[in-house]
């Protein structure tokens, strides 16, 4: 793994590639953006802005979302894919809220992780964006990225955000997670293309030779895949 002067040093020229990079997903206040970061499993944020501008003219507020129909959610949300345990997790979310917080988004991880279908990505992102109080979000971009670069050895995100968190002060967080989300997107993605990576000189997986492996039926040879996320888990 890199030292934390070395990962400074990377993420910075990260940082030169995706400049004031910051999540994609819509929001005007902390609810929007949990409800957003919730329909964000498995799918992209583009198409999660497609949606919530309906939801939140429909449910504007936990005490409105509380009271809906799931019928109705499910309707609203189905372009989100996985329509229904999400639905299910918004209700149940916004029921949270209005019965223990009084229909307002708690800012702390601890209360955060306690509302239905809210993980430690998902309220890492609520931190560090709606309150500004440092997250480390930690998702499949991110995951995949950290790991290649050698900024984290592991498969699991928990882990990975403890190991990144050590590399960097808190107040870098956020964008460390922003810049390896959009890194990951638009250059280290599962098929990579290291020859627009601004790091590849640093990166473990291009100085190994990791880009590609033997194929199983040929002598050609083959990007390595990424490996895919259970989509039952919380975010």
């Amino acid at each position: 793994m890199k030292n934390p002067r070395e990962a400074r040093a990377i993420l910075r020229r990260l940082e030169t590639q995706h400049p004031n990079a910051d999540t994609e997903l819509a929001y005007r206040n902390p609810f929007e953006l949990l409800v957003a970061t919730i329909l964000s499993a498995q799918t992209t944020d583009q198409r999660v802005n497609l949606v919530t501008p309906a939801l939140f003219a429909g449910f504007p507020d936990a005490p409105a979302m509380a009271k809906a129909m799931p019928s109705e959610l499910e309707t609203l949300v189905k372009a989100t894919g996985f329509f229904r345990a999400k639905s299910r997790s918004l209700l149940a979310m916004a029921q949270a809220l209005v019965d223990h917080h009084g229909g307002h988004v708690p800012s702390s991880m601890e209360a955060l992780v306690e509302l239905p279908g809210v993980g430690r990505k998902t309220a890492n992102v609520v931190l560090g964006h709606a309150f500004k109080v440092p997250g480390l979000p930690v998702d499949r971009h991110v995951l995949r990225v950290a790991n290649r670069i050698g900024l984290a050895r592991s498969d699991s995100p928990e882990v990975v955000e403890q190991q990144l968190g050590k590399l960097l002060p808190p107040e870098r967080w956020t964008l460390t997670s922003d810049t390896l989300i959009l890194h990951g997107r638009r250059v280290c993605k599962p098929r990579p293309l290291c020859d627009r990576c601004v790091v590849r000189k640093e990166c473990d997986f291009f100085q190994s030779g990791g880009l590609t492996r033997p194929a199983h039926r040929r002598g050609t040879k083959r990007p390595i895949a990424a490996r895919r996320r259970n989509p039952a888990r919380r975010a």
